[in-house]
């Protein structure tokens, strides 16, 4: 009588190539057929500020706003945004279209639609307490009234079937690698006064050298006006490496931010 075979998630595991078992890394389980991802990390100060401008409903994260020791923590995460895949773009769906519904969008990936009114009613993400604990450090909209990683996750991550951990692991990684470059310090030093975008370039370029400016998009608003955001655009096959020279991918349009620009300070 033959012996019957029984499937034995550890057999399994050892069966799995190497590639497909390191948890910590990020890969795409579908829609893998993207070339590059957006890292968004907002200049939170200005954010806060746009918002109270604006006049729109305060969030928590800003109505309690204090002042950090390292001012470099004012540079928080927002989201990390895969590139339109091959795949999708086969369907008659441009960038555009992309960037604004993402996993929701028509004819594939056709996931339910993430607003940004209604953060809170997207799914929970599924995240670890720890995951979750590392995230709120760097991520003041996450958890809470904001329920910013749900939206996040909805958006850009879901229809990839990125482990949840792994995906907001992978921003806080960045977020901290940014955070202790030289640009990093170029942030701190120049806290609460306005800065040339001459001189925030050469501190990309110090970081990551000068190819990497290319590949950096900046927002700010009001007049004068504020730096909101910065945008990273990366290869996506460098994604799970330390940030560097090769991770940086040039993008089209520099931004809104002009040759001089505000690092605002906690306040209105």
């Amino acid at each position: 009588m033959k012996p019957i075979w029984r499937y034995s998630p550890l057999l399994a595991a050892f069966l799995l190539p190497v590639s497909t078992v390191k948890a910590d890394e990020l890969q795409a389980k579908q829609y893998g057929d993207f070339d590059r991802y957006v890292l968004a990390l907002s200049w939170q100060t200005g954010f806060c500020q746009s918002q109270h401008e604006r006049q729109r409903q305060e969030p928590d994260e800003c109505r309690l706003q204090k002042e950090t020791q390292d001012k470099a923590d004012f540079l928080t995460v927002h989201g990390l945004w895969p590139g339109l895949p091959k795949s999708i773009a086969v369907r008659d769906v441009d960038e555009r279209r992309w960037m604004r519904y993402g996993c929701a969008t028509r004819p594939i990936p056709n996931l339910p639609e993430a607003r940004a009114s209604r953060k809170c009613a997207a799914p929970q993400t599924g995240l670890s307490l720890e995951s979750a604990a590392k995230l709120s450090a760097v991520m003041p909209g996450a958890g809470g009234h904001t329920c910013l990683e749900r939206y996040e996750y909805a958006k850009h991550g879901a229809c990839f079937g990125f482990d949840p951990n792994v995906y907001f692991n992978t921003m806080v990684r960045l977020n901290s690698e940014v955070k202790r470059s030289a640009l990093g310090d170029f942030l701190r030093s120049h806290y609460g006064k306005a800065v040339s975008r001459a001189d925030f370039d050469a501190a990309v370029a110090a970081s990551w050298g000068k190819e990497s400016i290319k590949a950096v998009k900046l927002s700010c608003h009001g007049n004068p006006a504020y730096l909101t955001e910065m945008q990273f655009s990366l290869h996506a096959n460098a994604i799970n490496k330390p940030l560097a020279a090769a991770s940086f991918a040039s993008q089209p349009h520099p931004g809104n931010c002009g040759k001089r620009f505000i690092l605002d300070s906690v306040g209105y």
